[in-house]
């Protein structure tokens, strides 16, 4: 029978999982599952079987990481594994009348591989994908119109993974993702699988129902397809296992095809058990379907944010950037803060362990200057050191502390020497980052924030700069803190970003407190670029001297860039908020004799 024509009277019921499974019976193999694919057949078909045997209507080629990047490997040795799976697969299901599936994993940096895996398969005759446990959608849509181009009855499932809170790894929600991909004509259905248990997937299930079975123009309605781990893991001696629930998990599997699910099966931890209950579970039972939940419109929070009221209202803004300190010893950068206050300015940044070093905790010490001075701070938060989770519990923790604004920013990376040692995450970068926390506001999870993204107006090349700080402003990213801006490149580069950008600009000014510190910053700093002849000025001057022309050249600086931004951002060199303190008290003459 015909894919669709038996999923319009059935249930579709995939096998389990290969990965944990294949090891739990061959502990003794030492490679990579899919490499099994070519030095042990005989093993991955046993797998097949078990899962045939059981009850299981559809499997999947061993074939999830056969990509150079999962396997380490040239593309001439993906080839194989591929050809080798497909060829066990299609063998094994042929006497059983199974369908075979194409699973395709998610590839880091594809650069054009998913086509080359995808060419393999429709030349070995795969007319059924499974794109599963992808945390994005960005490579979809044209992968799956490259393959109808081909193979026009081609049956697509794109599978992501959620966690238990409805999020991807990459931040995204799954109710946001589902109705971009279920209104997409060229994919068959969607899903969940793996990451989370069954229980939690049977949440999603029904929070996302009313997305499926509508009618879409030029396709048949998207149908629901949910895999869910076994449940969640243990790690005992180094090892993970998964309890042997299969009863509760068939159980489940019962309520989630209620929910709405025409393509049910297994992911981490699941075993021909599982689905040899959850097919006797199916057979047994009638299942009434639900009807679909009703949607609550959830509204985003109205909470009052003095810094966003302020550009609003086209006043000029002035953040400052103070250091956190490297021990637990707050005092001077309360000082600082307090003093800064006084000072006039309206927020105070405060870097998440710049240069990769440790340092007292950005998001900790805004929400003890919101409480304790009542200034808004805004926290950088780099992608570097926090995995989904710990971003969200930090996230938890600012919205409860009613800090209304973060600047995200990717993260310097570590040191190469430290790298054994210390590991960066990166499980995102910053424009994703924005995405996640605006989606949190909109879900009314946190309040929502106001995000701020950096710009490097040093950049080689600019035009991928505002590229990548326009895909931030798609993201949600609300404002741009830049670089110092020292050169005339620089400058006009602002003005560039200034004349495109839907966001609020403000200005990099750093003082300059010397010789050897404009040098230092032009060639061991990231990001900023001081001309020579500024470099030549400070030459032989003191530091009295020196703190004159930084105040003399900062103040310049400013007032060149105001047309082009909305405030300005001051960096505290050598947390010297004397010298900030006193430009300000510059500018605020200079402004007043202005209007005069």
């Amino acid at each position: 029978m015909e894919l669709r024509e038996y999923l319009k009277h059935k249930t579709l019921l995939f096998d389990g999982a290969m990965g944990t499974y294949f090891r739990s019976v061959h502990p003794e193999y030492p490679g990579k599952c899919e490499l099994a694919n070519c030095n042990a057949p005989a093993k991955v078909a046993e797998v097949h079987k078990n899962y045939l045997e059981s009850g299981a209507r559809a499997i999947k080629t061993n074939t999830f990481a056969a990509n150079t990047h999962a396997l380490e490997c040239k593309f001439d040795e993906v080839r194989t594994v591929i050809r080798q799976g497909w060829k066990i697969a299609t063998k094994v299901a042929e006497p059983y009348r199974a369908f075979v599936f194409a699973d395709i994993g998610p590839i880091t940096d594809p650069n054009g591989e998913y086509e080359q895996i995808v060419d393999e398969f429709l030349a070995l005759g795969a007319k059924n994908f499974l794109f599963e446990t992808w945390s994005d959608d960005d490579d979809l849509y044209a992968l799956a119109a490259y393959i109808k181009a081909r193979c026009p009855d081609a049956f697509l499932i794109a599978s992501f993974a959620v966690s238990p809170d409805g999020f991807t790894r990459q931040g995204l929600s799954a109710r946001a993702v589902l109705e971009r991909v279920t209104n997409c004509p060229v994919i068959d259905a969607a899903g969940f699988n793996c990451v989370s248990g069954p229980n939690h997937l049977l949440a999603q299930a029904r929070a996302n129902a009313d997305l499926f079975g509508k009618e879409r123009p030029a396709a048949d309605p998207a149908m629901l397809s949910v895999m869910p781990n076994a449940g969640y893991p243990t790690i005992v001696d180094g090892r993970t296992f998964f309890e042997n629930r299969a009863g509760y998990f068939a159980s489940r599997m019962v309520e989630i095809v209620a929910a709405g699910a025409k393509i049910i099966g297994g992911c981490c931890g699941t075993t021909p058990e599982h689905i040899r209950l959850t097919a006797e579970a199916l057979n047994e039972e009638e299942i009434k379907p639900e009807p679909a939940a009703a949607q609550v419109e959830v509204k985003p929070r109205k909470v009052k944010n003095r810094l966003a009221d302020k550009f609003a209202a086209k006043k000029r803004v002035i953040a400052v950037e103070l250091d956190p300190p490297a021990d637990d010893n707050l005092e001077k950068f309360m000082a600082g803060a307090k003093a800064l206050k006084e000072a006039g300015v309206d927020a105070v940044t405060i870097a998440d362990c710049p240069i990769a070093r440790a340092r007292a905790d950005s998001s900790l010490l805004a929400a003890k200057l919101r409480r304790e001075l009542d200034i808004d701070p805004i926290p950088h938060m780099t992608c570097r050191d926090r995995n989904i989770n710990a971003t969200k519990a930090l996230l938890l923790g600012l919205s409860a502390e009613e800090v209304r604004n973060v600047l995200v920013v990717t993260g310097d990376p570590i040191p190469s020497a430290e790298r054994d040692e210390v590991k960066g995450v990166f499980s995102f970068n910053s424009a994703v980052l924005a995405g996640y926390i605006r989606e949190l506001g909109e879900q009314g999870v946190t309040a929502p924030f106001r995000v701020f993204g950096a710009l490097n107006v040093n950049a080689a090349n600019f035009e991928v700069e505002l590229r990548k700080a326009k895909r931030k402003v798609e993201q949600g990213v609300a404002g741009f803190l830049t670089q110092p801006v020292f050169t005339s490149r620089a400058f006009e580069n602002l003005i560039h970003a200034h004349e495109e950008l839907d966001a609020d600009i403000l200005g990099g000014v750093i003082p300059i407190v010397s010789h050897r510190n404009a040098l230092y910053m032009n060639n061991e700093v990231a990001g900023i670029e001081i001309s020579q002849g500024v470099i030549n000025r400070y030459e032989g001057l003191d530091r009295e001297a020196a703190e004159d022309l930084a105040v003399d050249l900062s103040v310049q600086l400013a007032q060149r860039m105001e047309p082009y931004t909305a405030g300005w951002y001051f960096i505290t060199p050598f947390q010297r908020v004397s010298l900030i303190t006193r430009i300000l008290r510059e500018l605020n003459k200079s402004t007043e004799t202005d209007h005069s």
